[in-house]
C-alpha cells in the first residue's frame, strides 16, 4: 500500500479502498433501511427524493425595517425558510441604548429590543407558512417568546408555529462566549423552554445543539460530532432532571454542523452521528419513540474556510460544502455568501448563495437517490473510524463528569486550541494548500465594495427604545419583572411571567437583567 493521507481529524485515508476495508461489516446493523434505526442512511425513508431539504439562508442586519425587506427578498427567490442573525448586543441579552452596545449596534445582525422591533421584523411574512431559525442562544426564550406575541397579533396559533431557537448555550462556554449566565441556570432555562413548548409551540424544535462553532474554533470533525453530542447528552439528562420524560421532549432536538469542503470526511461525519445519537438516545436514555432517536440537523457552511483573498474563489468553496452537506443528508442548508469573509453579505452575493443550493437541488442528480455513499469501501470506513474517534472523545467528557464539569476543567476549549493551532501552523508552513491565500495568489487583488451598516442605525435605535419607555406603562411592566423575578428564585417555569412582561413592551435587556438580578452571570475559569 502507497503512503496514506490523513482527514482533518487525523484519522488515515488509504490511497485505494477495496475488500480488505470492510472485513466483518455488517450492512443490517451498522446501516439498517433509511428512515430506520440506526438511521445512518438518513432520518426518513425518501429523505430527498420526495422533496429537497429547507433553502434556509441566514439573513439580518441593521435594522428590523431592512431585515424584513431581504426576508421578503429570499421568500421571493425561493427560500423554503428564513434563518435570523441578531445583533452582538442582542445575543448577549443588552438593549442599544446601554453603554456596553455602543458601537455594535446591527453590525453582525439585526437588533432586537423590544417586540416593537419584531413585529416590525416578520411584517407581512407569513408565519403559518414560513419555517423560522433564530440563531440565538442566552436570550433564547425572550426572542422565541416575541416571535409568538407577534404570531398571535398575526392570529397565528402557538400549534401552527414552526422552526428553531439555536438555545445551545454550552458551546458558548467552550467556543463562542455569548453566554449570560452560570451554566447550572442556563440549564434551568433550557429546561423550562422544553415544558413550556411542549404545551405552547408543539412543533417548534426548542434547541440546536451546535457544533458548528466549535469547528469555526478550529474543532476536527470527529472532535466537532463528540463534543456537540456530548452537549446534548447534558441537555437531555437536565431535562430528565427537571421531571421531563424523554420522549416528550427529544423529538424536537435539532442539531447544527458546518460542512467544509473536505468532502468524504464531511459526509462519513454526518453518518457517523446520526449512528451514535441513535445508540445514545435508546441505549443510555432508553427513548423508545424513534423520533427520539434521530439526529436531525441543520447545516451551514464553513465560513472559517472562506478567504478575503480572490473572494470569487469562495463560491467554489461553498458549492464543494453544500454537495457535502447533501449527501450526508441534512435537513436543512445555509450556503455563505462569497463576500462574507469581508463584510456582509450584498444582496447579489445573498442570491447567489440561494442559487448554489437550487442548482445542487434541481441541476444534479444527487437528489434522485438515498445515501448515494452507502455500500462505498472508502464511506463506510471513514464512517465507522470516524464514530470509533468521537465515541473515545465522548467517554473523555463522560470521565471529566460530563459536558459540564468538562467545561469547567477547560478540556473542550483546550482540545479545539490544539486543533486549531495545528491547522494554522500547516497553512503557515504550506503543508495544507488554501488557494489564493498561499498559494496560486495574485500580485494584486481586484477591488470590491463591501456592504457597510450605517452608523445612524445605532442612534435611530436609540430613539426608539426612548420613545417606547415613554409610552408603556412602566409601573406594569415594573410589576412583571417582579413576577419574573420570582419565578426565577423559585421552581417556577419562568418562560410564563416572561412572556407577559414581553407583552407589557419590557425590553430584551430589562428581561435579562431581572434574569441577572437573581442568577447572576458567569464567569469564566482561568483555565479558559
Amino acid at each position: 500500500m502507497d503512503s496514506v493521507a490523513h482527514s482533518e481529524s487525523g484519522l488515515p485515508i488509504h490511497p485505494l479502498y477495496d475488500g480488505w476495508a470492510l472485513t466483518g461489516f455488517d450492512a443490517d446493523a451498522k446501516l439498517g433501511a433509511p428512515g430506520k434505526f440506526p438511521f445512518t442512511r438518513g432520518v426518513y425513508p425518501s429523505m430527498y427524493t420526495g422533496r429537497p431539504w429547507t433553502m434556509r439562508q441566514y439573513a439580518g442586519f441593521g435594522t428590523a425595517k431592512e431585515s424584513n425587506e431581504r426576508y421578503h427578498e429570499l421568500v421571493g427567490a425561493g427560500t423554503g425558510g428564513l434563518s435570523v442573525a441578531f445583533d452582538l448586543p442582542t445575543q448577549m441579552g443588552y438593549d442599544s441604548d446601554e453603554a456596553i452596545a455602543r458601537g455594535e449596534v446591527g453590525k453582525v445582525g439585526v437588533a432586537i429590543d423590544s417586540i416593537e422591533d419584531m413585529r416590525t421584523l416578520f411584517q407581512g411574512l407569513p408565519l403559518d407558512k414560513v419555517s423560522t431559525s433564530m440563531t440565538i442562544n442566552a436570550p433564547a426564550s425572550t426572542l422565541l417568546l416575541l416571535y409568538q406575541l407577534v404570531a398571535a397579533e398575526q392570529g397565528v396559533a402557538g400549534d401552527q408555529l414552526t422552526g428553531t431557537i439555536q438555545n445551545d448555550v454550552l458551546k458558548e462556554y467552550i467556543a463562542r462566549g455569548t453566554y449570560i449566565f452560570p451554566p447550572k441556570q442556563s440549564l434551568r432555562l433550557i429546561s423550562d423552554i422544553f415544558a413550556y413548548c411542549h404545551k405552547e409551540l408543539p412543533r417548534w424544535n426548542t434547541i440546536s445543539i451546535s457544533g458548528y462553532h466549535m469547528a469555526e474554533a478550529g474543532a476536527t470533525p470527529a472532535q466537532e460530532i463528540a463534543f456537540t453530542l456530548a452537549n446534548a447528552k447534558e441537555y437531555v439528562r437536565a431535562a430528565i432532571a427537571a421531571g421531563l420524560d424523554v420522549d416528550d421532549f427529544a423529538p424536537r432536538l435539532s442539531f447544527f454542523f458546518v460542512a467544509r469542503t473536505t468532502l468524504l470526511e464531511e459526509i462519513a461525519k454526518f453518518r457517523a452521528a446520526r449512528r451514535i445519537w441513535a445508540r445514545i438516545m435508546r441505549d443510555e436514555f432508553k427513548a423508545r419513540n424513534p423520533k427520539s432517536q434521530m439526529l436531525r440537523f441543520h447545516t451551514q457552511t464553513a465560513g472559517v474556510q472562506l478567504t478575503a483573498q480572490q473572494p470569487e474563489v469562495n463560491l467554489v468553496r461553498v458549492a464543494l460544502q453544500g454537495l457535502g452537506a447533501v449527501l450526508g443528508g441534512t435537513q436543512s442548508l445555509h450556503t455563505n455568501s462569497y463576500d462574507e469573509a469581508i463584510a456582509l453579505p450584498t444582496q447579489k452575493a445573498a442570491r447567489l448563495a440561494l442559487r448554489t443550493q437550487q442548482v445542487i437541488a434541481y441541476e444534479t442528480d444527487v437528489a434522485k437517490t438515498v445515501d448515494p455513499f452507502a455500500g462505498s469501501y472508502v464511506m463506510e470506513s471513514l464512517t465507522d473510524d470516524l464514530e470509533a474517534a468521537a465515541l473515545e472523545l465522548i467517554q473523555a467528557v463522560e470521565d471529566r463528569g460530563g459536558a459540564v464539569a468538562a467545561i469547567e476543567q477547560g478540556f473542550q476549549k483546550s482540545e479545539i486550541e490544539r486543533s486549531a493551532y495545528r491547522i494554522a501552523l500547516e497553512i503557515d508552513n504550506q503543508e495544507r494548500t488554501v488557494v489564493g491565500v498561499n498559494k496560486y495568489a495574485l500580485d494584486e487583488e481586484e477591488p470590491y465594495e463591501p456592504l457597510r451598516v450605517d452608523p445612524q442605525i445605532e442612534l435611530d435605535q436609540c430613539e426608539r427604545l426612548a420613545a417606547l419607555r415613554s409610552e408603556r406603562d412602566n409601573d406594569a411592566v415594573e410589576r412583571a419583572l417582579d413576577t419574573l423575578r420570582t419565578a426565577a428564585r423559585g421552581s417556577d417555569n419562568v418562560l410564563p411571567p416572561m412572556r407577559e412582561a414581553l407583552r407589557q413592551r419590557a425590553t430584551v435587556g430589562e428581561v435579562s437583567h431581572a434574569l441577572r438580578d437573581v442568577w447572576g452571570v458567569h464567569v469564566p475559569h482561568d483555565t479558559f
